[in-house]
């Protein structure tokens, strides 16, 4: 097991939970892979620990969610895809023909979030959006 990372054994003593290698595997898998489904932070942790459970990386998932130390947005039908959360807070433009997921930084939708908190009340959580369309490359070959 890599170094325990100090913010997670922080949050973890703080509801009384105890440090395992596996909640640390998962945290590492998810900061590895960037952006990835449950089921690829799996394949990356079970690389490293055989006997590891996809139920294990669905509660550890949910559990640093809790915690704040990774976020999630659905980038298609399936599975949501996690990443760390704080790194570089970004939205997703995703494809509908290529899939081809482009980050863009929070600023692209600062003005809409503005626009929704003065005349709605409304905060947008950035960090979890995702915006669907096609994207240039495609729309130029249709």
């Amino acid at each position: 097991m890599a170094k325990a990372d100090t913010a997670l054994v922080g949050a973890l003593r703080e509801r009384g939970l105890r440090m395992t290698a596996q909640r640390q595997l998962v945290l590492d898998a998810v900061r590895e892979l960037d952006h990835a489904t449950p089921e690829q932070i799996h394949a990356e942790v079970a690389g490293k620990a055989a006997g590891v459970n996809i139920t294990t990386i669905y509660r550890t998932l949910d559990l640093l969610s809790e915690l704040g130390l990774v976020t999630h947005t659905h980038l298609s039908h399936g599975a949501p895809t996690y990443h760390a959360a704080g790194v570089h807070p970004h939205l997703h433009f995703v494809c509908r023909d290529c899939e081809t997921v482009t980050e863009l930084p929070v600023e692209t939708v600062q003005e809409l979030a503005g626009k929704l908190r003065e005349e709605r009340g409304f905060d947008l959580d950035v960090e979890h959006l995702a915006l669907f369309g096609q994207c240039g490359d495609c729309r130029g070959r249709a």
